[in-house]
């Protein structure tokens, strides 16, 4: 603190308005993803962030940007550190799952869910992602379902995550939250979607 105080008024301004910019950059989320339109492609941009609280009290967090786009063949999801630099691309369809790397490095799954959690050392549910969303439950069980006034998912249980959705626009929840408690640790994961 003293070293600042130390500094000349046009250098702290500088510094400030390069910490300003920073903190700026540090919202942005990614280009929407390229692709010919349609009526079945649904796409979404935002921001992400992932807690992971192990049981033997170590803490992991990530967060950043994604661009999401799903033409129901084809799904393809993009992760973004806080500045706006891809980390990965998740690309889904018939069976098969594919993460490539910002380096270029690929990796190949059966499972979305798997290959991100590899990019991102924590657990997103891509697979259910597809259903919440558009504001839908999808096509496992879900328990505890509450619902808003307009007759929308807004509280409910779904393969392992508690999930709650909320601020609706007229494509679907613009704000999910999702929890987990596994045997090791406890897992939350925050959507804020900013564009369509």
């Amino acid at each position: 603190m003293t070293a600042l105080r130390a500094m000349p008024a046009r250098r702290r301004a500088w510094l400030a308005a390069l910490l300003a910019g920073a903190l700026l950059a540090g919202c942005a989320t990614p280009q929407r993803i390229a692709g010919r339109a349609g009526a079945s492609a649904f796409d979404r941009t935002g921001r992400f962030a992932v807690t992971v609280e192990q049981r033997n009290g170590k803490h992991d967090a990530v967060q950043g940007g994604f661009a999401w786009r799903d033409t129901d063949r084809r799904l393809v999801l993009d992760l973004a550190n806080p500045l706006g630099n891809t980390l990965a691309r998740v690309e889904v369809g018939a069976g098969r799952a594919v993460l490539t790397r910002s380096n270029g490095s690929t990796e190949t799954a059966g499972s979305p869910d798997e290959l991100v959690e590899q990019a991102l050392g924590s657990p997103i549910p891509v697979a259910g992602l597809r259903d919440w969303l558009r504001g839908r439950l999808g096509g496992s069980p879900a328990q505890g379902l509450q619902q808003d006034a307009q007759g929308r998912p807004e509280r409910f249980q779904q393969s392992g995550w508690r999930v709650s959705l909320s601020r609706y626009d007229d494509r679907g929840p613009r704000l999910l939250q999702l929890r987990r408690s596994d045997y090791d640790r406890d897992i939350s994961v925050r959507l804020a979607v900013d564009g369509p």
